[in-house]
């Protein structure tokens, strides 16, 4: 009898245990919910802003923006980014059909050369939070001066990876990539990829540390991010692009 006695005071025991273990949960969702709406750079709904701060979900945002060309440019205008629209050109496997270019932005000093680069949206926004989250911070640490110019060696070229007859078209057929050969300091300096590529061997200089920072922070923003360490073909540029890849890159 005395056995069955305890079974209720047990049983209400234990329901109290997961009435607190609910509450806390409750209250952690509640606290959690709070602290994603302070901080909507770590809230994968939230749309990216291209001016804010680097949050957990950034990478994941700017991958969306590879197959949403619209959302694209919503994001660029509200970063106040202006740029231009271009119409579609091309035909077959070299159809560019999203096509544009930003607009020079004095404030945030710093120009392409040879001319202003005309890419998929996506290539423009990746390029936008790369240059203002990695080179220009990367730069003013390391090389004590920020970049001026960047110098490219183009978007477009109709032709297959690696200029092969026959596989699968590169990204530059459709303006989807682009090709990096060096940076420009506003002292003067010019850090060439060919150049100041640090190799492996001993400790690398201030130049080739900036390259290999710049490379690692480009991971974040472009599907595909190829340097010297790829392969031969790439001695003397970084290649960026905006292949889908869900919401990971392939970096080297």
């Amino acid at each position: 009898m005395d056995v069955f006695s305890r079974l209720p005071a047990r049983s209400l025991f234990r329901m109290d245990r997961v009435f607190i273990g609910v509450m806390i949960l409750a209250a952690l969702a509640l606290a959690a919910n709070g602290w994603i709406a302070d901080h909507p750079e770590h809230d994968p709904r939230a749309p990216l802003s291209l001016n804010g701060p680097e949050g957990m979900a950034t990478s994941r945002k700017l991958a969306a923006l590879r197959t949403d060309p619209t959302q694209c440019r919503v994001a660029l205008e509200q970063a106040e980014i202006a740029f231009d629209d271009l119409d579609p050109v091309g035909e077959g496997a070299c159809r560019r059909d999203d096509r544009l270019r930003v607009a020079p932005v004095p404030e945030r000093g710093l120009a392409f050369a040879p001319a202003r680069p005309e890419t998929t949206c996506a290539v423009q926004a990746a390029l936008t939070w790369w240059l203002d989250k990695s080179v220009q911070p990367v730069a003013e640490e390391l090389l004590n001066s920020r970049v001026a110019r960047i110098e490219q060696l183009g978007t477009y070229s109709c032709r297959r990876v690696n200029g092969a007859d026959t596989g699968r078209w590169s990204e530059h057929a459709t303006g989807n990539a682009i090709d990096i050969a060096a940076f420009v300091l506003n002292d003067g300096r010019r850090i060439s990829v060919q150049s100041d590529w640090w190799t492996g061997a001993g400790t690398p200089d201030a130049e080739g540390a900036f390259l290999a920072a710049v490379r690692d922070g480009a991971c974040d923003a472009f599907g595909t991010v190829l340097s010297p360490d790829y392969n031969a073909l790439h001695a003397d540029h970084f290649h960026f692009d905006q292949a889908p890849r869900g919401f990971g890159s392939f970096c080297r």
